[in-house]
């Protein structure tokens, strides 16, 4: 099958709800059970670390607009979110992707195409991460200003539709291809091993690194991406 046959997206795939909740939802479930917290699903738990990226990428905007405007390159912030892009998003996220939500898309000859430029696009993402990590050292000074902004900006365009052709597409794909025990059983190896990179508070605890960086550089708060009236 090639790819203009993905899926369509199911809400439900997007929001995450496991079958038992759904069930209660259709079935009245008593309110003890309606209370328990729902299983995260695979999906979901890469889609949300998809919602950290895209906070990172503002921050590689934020560095951008600021060099443009002849401003001194915040090299710490900028050198704190791509350890975060090369620990997180790229040791971690896209190891899952590659272990996990790829192979089994590839056996049942599912978006093979798509899942081959992800994949190289997941090296050339590796290759510019180095790059940014090299140019926004203490000791690189303003010659890398050039080359930096480059190397965000070239970032930035392939991620923002990487993810969104991941979210859009290929989760749902993988959703469909996977039964549901299975599925359930990699929602747990995946919370297994959030937790065993990035310790007990796992994602929020990067969800709060990014935050930090956010506030540092002044683009934290969400008011000031609305526009003037």
């Amino acid at each position: 099958m090639d790819d203009r046959d993905s899926p369509a997206v199911r809400r439900r795939d997007l929001l995450g709800l496991s079958a038992a909740a759904l069930a209660g939802a259709v079935t009245g479930a008593a309110p003890a059970a309606a209370e328990q917290e729902a299983e995260v699903t695979p999906p979901e738990d890469l889609m949300r670390e998809h919602g950290a990226l895209k906070r990172l990428l503002l921050v590689y905007r934020e560095g951008i607009r600021r060099i443009e405007g002849g401003e001194r390159t915040p090299a710490q912030p900028l050198n704190a979110a791509a350890r975060i892009i090369r620990g997180f998003i790229e040791d971690y996220h896209e190891h899952l992707e590659e272990k996990y939500v790829f192979p089994r898309l590839r056996e049942a000859g599912r978006l093979t195409g798509t899942v081959s430029v992800l994949l190289l696009q997941h090296r050339r993402g590796r290759e510019l991460t180095g790059r940014i990590l090299t140019a926004t050292r203490p000791t690189r000074g303003a010659r890398a200003a050039h080359t930096l902004v480059a190397d965000m900006a070239a970032f930035i365009r392939m991620y923002e539709p990487h993810e969104a052709r991941e979210d859009t597409v290929v989760f749902p794909a993988f959703r469909e291809v996977v039964p549901a025990k299975e599925f359930l059983r990699l929602a747990e190896v995946f919370e297994d091993e959030e937790h065993r990179r990035f310790g007990p508070r796992g994602f929020q605890g990067v969800v709060d690194q990014v935050a930090d960086i956010e506030k540092a550089l002044g683009i934290y708060e969400l008011s000031r991406f609305t526009p003037a009236g």
